[in-house]
């Protein structure tokens, strides 16, 4: 097992020096003169070349590249071109934390959820209730993040709801528990929605395939309680393939959020990438994609390790 996590670490390093590469090359091909557009028109060709020398953006693109990751890699990761010519690292922590709070707030309610519909989809299978989980949760994953959004703060969020929930999001260091829920659950019950089928489908799917197995005919001949069967031996193996899909949400849940941050304003990484480009801030964007391609490969690796914890056969291969 230490040999097939150390195998997984390497290759997690490699994904990242990779993605790093096309993340520096690609923002190097964004159009226009970053001077020109940080300085405004009128400024003068001897300020444009000062701002080009402070900024290293006068060197040769291979050594701004390495210049760039080996600051990156010891925590300076430069300044803003605009907004106050602000940090950009604790800004991208503020926002990732931001970010990971409404990752894990979607995941507490998502998972359990999905995954006890998919049980009872596979359990009634071709019943009435298997049919009203899949058109659900189908629907559900059909419909816009926008539109998924908008229904619920008109149904959460209105003047007539006993406990009005916040359809704006307003981040104060004072905040309490019950604010921060109050900010929260509106995002996360949208992202709950996109991920609620996939997960949903999944589940049934491999629930399915595993209580057709011989171990499981086996399991309830014995005396085993149906419960039993179910949440402590078939689940172990039917949520193999689930665990993939979970891992893929967990990057898009902290970085790929961009529509429902824009709709509820909420101050995370997805939204904040849109401004960047808007602004088109260099070293923010290579940050921020950097940061978000960093959780997609920390998730696929976490998903890889419990793929081995579930079956052996994977790391003895």
């Amino acid at each position: 097992m230490t040999r097939y996590f150390i195998q997984r670490l390497i290759l997690l390093a490699l994904t990242l020096l990779l993605t790093s590469i096309i993340i520096f090359a690609l923002t190097q091909l964004l159009p226009g003169d970053i001077a020109r557009l940080i300085l405004g028109r009128d400024a003068s060709e001897t300020a444009l070349q000062e701002f080009r020398t402070a900024n290293g953006l006068d060197q040769p693109i291979p050594i701004q590249y390495i210049s760039w990751l080996t600051n990156f890699v010891r925590g300076d990761w430069g300044n803003s071109y605009d907004r106050g010519n602000f940090e950009i690292r604790p800004h991208v922590m503020t926002r990732l934390e931001n970010s990971l709070r409404l990752a894990l707030f979607t995941f507490i309610i998502a998972i359990p959820t999905s995954i006890l519909l998919g049980v009872i989809a596979a359990l009634r299978r071709d019943g009435v209730l298997d049919s009203l989980i899949s058109i659900g949760t189908l629907a559900a994953v059909g419909l816009p993040e926008f539109v998924t959004a908008i229904i619920l703060t008109t149904l959460l969020a209105g003047d007539k709801t006993p406990y009005r929930f916040a359809s704006t999001a307003f981040i104060s260091s004072d905040m309490t528990v019950e604010n921060w829920i109050r900010i929260l659950t509106l995002p996360a019950l949208t992202a709950t929605l996109v991920l609620l089928g996939y997960i949903t489908r999944m589940t049934r799917a491999g629930v399915i395939d595993e209580i057709n197995k011989q171990y499981v005919r086996t399991a309830i001949l014995k005396g085993l309680p149906p419960r039993v069967v179910i949440f402590k031996h078939v689940l172990r193996n039917a949520l193999l393939p689930t665990i993939t899909v979970i891992a893929i949400s967990t990057g898009w849940l902290i970085g790929g959020l961009v529509v429902i941050e824009q709709v509820f304003n909420y101050p995370g990484l997805g939204r904040e990438l849109i401004q960047a480009v808007k602004s088109k801030n260099i070293p923010l964007i290579q940050a921020l994609v950097l940061i978000m391609v960093f959780f997609y490969a920390l998730a696929n690796l976490i998903a890889d390790l419990m793929y081995a914890m579930l079956n052996p056969r994977i790391r003895f291969e």
